[in-house]
């Protein structure tokens, strides 16, 4: 099996524009080569960009999804009571949400084992906003993951080399090969993450606007039923809402800036827009 016959196969020819469907077999092949440096980034990248133009099955997205997820280690939450439940945000201008809503959700009972994103394309993520605070330490290691969801009911975490490596490797090419906004590609890497955190159930946001990925309703609506439809099939429970991103959300965007307001809206200050969401 080579690199190059997948990519001639996903980018299509004149007799099949689209594509054709890649195989489970494939596709595992394709990740697991990469995770070992056998192929190169620029293989890799053109693959990327032929799953953009031509896009994937649900069948594709699932194959890539568990891929990914197999790449690495996972963490093990067994002996810890649940409910474990994570919220996961497509990414928007001042979308400082997880950082109230994960304490807020600990409060009331249910555990939430959150592994966070960095910026990607235009947004911050939440681990660049928690690492403006002197001293924050976003790199958990398993035990401590464990130690802090027992303790405080939510833990914030980031990817490590040893968790779901591909989704890294491949987030961090697809912020510089314009391949950010494919679905199934979206899909497949914030599924392989919920399931290696050991989520039960997932809530996902998923923005639509001018200042979001998916920027008209018809595109949101058909990643808010690719994170659902496959999360479903992976033995997930999945809600997914689609929320407005016209407009910044809150007063503040930066990274400390919005450490403060989340701090305001846990404190019964924060602005309307922020604490309704």
């Amino acid at each position: 099996m080579r690199a190059v016959d997948i990519i001639v196969k996903k980018r299509g020819s004149p007799a099949t524009p689209t594509g054709a469907e890649l195989s489970r077999e494939e596709i595992k092949f394709l990740v697991d080569s990469y995770v070992r440096g056998e192929i190169p980034d620029y293989q890799v990248s053109a693959w990327l960009m032929a799953v953009y133009f031509n896009g994937m099955s649900f069948a594709e997205t699932g194959a890539l999804t568990e891929a990914m997820l197999r790449s690495g280690a996972t963490f093990d939450l067994s002996g810890i009571p649940g409910p474990f439940v994570d919220k996961h945000s497509t990414g928007g201008v001042g979308d400082k949400i997880s950082l109230p809503l994960a304490p807020i959700a600990a409060a009331c009972g249910v555990r939430v084992p959150m592994m966070s994103g960095r910026a990607l394309g235009h947004t911050g993520g939440t681990l660049d906003k928690l690492e403006s605070i002197t001293g924050y330490r976003t790199a958990l290691s398993v035990p401590e993951f464990r130690d802090f969801l027992s303790r405080t009911g939510f833990a914030m975490t980031g990817q490590t080399k040893e968790i779901v490596p591909a989704d890294r490797l491949l987030y961090a090419l697809r912020d510089v090969t314009g391949t950010v906004e494919s679905i199934p590609l979206i899909t497949a890497s914030i599924l392989s993450k919920k399931v290696a955190e050991g989520a039960d159930a997932l809530v996902f946001d998923v923005k639509c606007g001018s200042g979001a990925f998916m920027k008209n309703i018809d595109d949101a609506e058909r990643l808010a039923q690719s994170l659902a439809g496959t999360g479903r099939a992976m033995g997930k429970r999945i809600v997914a809402l689609i929320t407005a991103m016209d407009e910044p959300l809150g007063r503040e965007v930066g990274n400390f800036l919005e450490i403060e307001e989340s701090m305001d809206v846990l404190e019964g200050k924060g602005p309307r827009d922020v604490v309704e969401r």
